[in-house]
């Protein structure tokens, strides 16, 4: 029964985020980002439902009291697809830092463009980063939070890479703070595979990390400390 809940969530999502996506579009050409976004979390609140109801997985998150009233810089643990859904519904209104390959999508690609999203070529190094910086102030001038998956693509359950800086030094350039955000999404939605195992993700957001005159360096190897060890934590009380 599980598998087959696992069937036709991946059939929804698909199916829902095409025929979502149209209708995005033509609205986007009428709305303001602002307006936008709430469609954008409507979508995503619609498939964690779904989710919940088809694979019984469900999600808490621990310290909300963390965020900040104001726009920063949030660094998530990037391990699982449901991430990239949950963060629209936890976070307030935000950005994302993504691959640039995701606009190139049908429809979906139009969709991601009118949100804003900054979208870089991991490949380029350093140019990359520039991009997250020179756009990532520009978002935060406007209000929106930037979210940035650092390890750049999404590891295995329990695994993880050096953290990339983009976030960090965006962060340091603009005097803002970062919010680590530590989750357990890949031991239940893994990033290959079409089982979704039931039960309750755990997403933990941090205390805000100050960046005023420091190495962004040394704010990132912070962040990364943080969230690998509530990552270990959350895979110990499965």
């Amino acid at each position: 029964m599980q598998f087959l809940g696992s069937l036709i969530f991946t059939a929804f999502l698909f199916l829902w985020t095409f025929c979502y996506a149209i209708f995005f579009v033509i609205a986007c050409l009428f709305l303001p980002f602002p307006r936008r976004f709430v469609l954008a979390r409507l979508w995503a609140r619609v498939l964690l439902g779904f989710l919940r109801w088809t694979c019984r997985l469900d999600y808490v998150v621990e310290g909300l009291e963390n965020l900040p009233t104001d726009n920063h810089v949030a660094l998530w643990k990037h391990s699982s697809s449901w991430e990239t859904i949950a963060m629209a519904v936890i976070f307030p209104r935000q950005v994302w830092v993504l691959k640039r390959e995701l606009e190139w999508i049908p429809v979906v690609g139009w969709g991601i463009r009118q949100l804003h999203a900054i979208a870089i070529d991991r490949g380029s190094g350093r140019t990359a980063v520039s991009q997250v910086v020179e756009q990532g102030k520009q978002r935060l001038a406007e209000g929106d939070w930037v979210i940035v998956f650092p390890e750049g693509t999404r590891m295995a359950a329990g695994e993880t890479r050096r953290y990339g800086v983009g976030g960090a030094l965006l962060a340091a350039e603009a005097d803002r703070l970062v919010v680590p955000v530590a989750h357990n999404a890949g031991f239940y939605w893994p990033r290959r595979g079409l089982l979704k195992r039931p039960g309750v993700i755990r997403v933990v957001i941090g205390p805000p990390i100050e960046c005023r005159a420091r190495d962004p360096r040394a704010v990132n190897a912070e962040a990364q400390t943080w969230i690998e060890a509530q990552v270990a934590r959350l895979a110990a009380i499965i």
